[in-house]
């Protein structure tokens, strides 16, 4: 065995585990929060406080690769993340503020162009049907209300199998039926050993979670 299949198969056999340390995140002139700690383990759901400005949009988008951190260390695996980008953004999906709903296309089409794209999760029709959405499979994403734009965004989860779930207020204009949907998607997430990583002005009750205040 070569010795880049021999790296490849201890990375599949390490635990998923997402590891921070010494994390710094700036946005334009403004330091927004230094010496940040913590690790996130298989199972877990971590909700990401605090106040608007205090960087929880920054945090997510450095975790995802998005941005680069001003200084500190991420780990995917136990390895760095900018030694296994590939394989990282492989095993995570990422939902942020914008919907990123393809107006042109039906709800199911645009799980399915979805699935096509990354895969290994369930059935579009099974996740439309998860999210509340099946009555409306064949409508235009263009038509769809601010809240099923939401839904089936967050529905990309369900059709892209990924350890790794970052989401960047993923309650935002869901009613309280659409939000008990939601948290039950990340608890079973968890149960099934998956990491789920969260920003949230809501007060939600999730089984497995703790919460990451970022303070100025």
């Amino acid at each position: 065995m070569g010795k880049d299949n021999k790296k490849q198969t201890m990375l599949d056999q390490a635990q998923p585990r997402l590891q921070v340390e010494g994390l710094a995140g700036r946005r334009g002139e403004r330091l927004l929060f230094k010496n940040m700690n913590f690790t996130v383990d298989m199972g877990e759901v971590l909700e990401i406080s605090g106040h608007n400005g205090s960087g929880k949009t920054t945090l997510l988008r450095l975790l995802c690769g998005l941005l680069l951190p001003e200084e500190g260390t991420l780990q995917w695996r136990g390895q760095p993340i900018n030694k296994i980008r590939p394989l990282y953004h492989s095993e995570l999906s990422y939902v942020g503020h914008t919907d990123a709903i393809k107006g042109e296309l039906t709800a199911h089409e645009n799980l399915m162009i979805a699935g096509a794209l990354n895969g290994g999760g369930i059935d579009p029709e099974q996740a439309l049907e998860r999210v509340g959405l099946t009555t409306i499979r064949e409508l235009p994403g263009r038509f769809l209300s601010a809240g099923q734009r939401r839904r089936l965004a967050l529905a990309r989860l369900l059709v892209n199998r990924a350890w790794l779930w970052l989401l960047d207020e993923p309650f935002t204009a869901l009613d309280k039926v659409a939000i008990r949907t939601i948290a039950t998607l990340l608890e079973e997430h968890a149960a099934a050993g998956g990491i789920a990583i969260f920003t949230s002005h809501h007060a939600i009750n999730i089984a497995h979670a703790r919460t990451l205040e970022i303070s100025a």
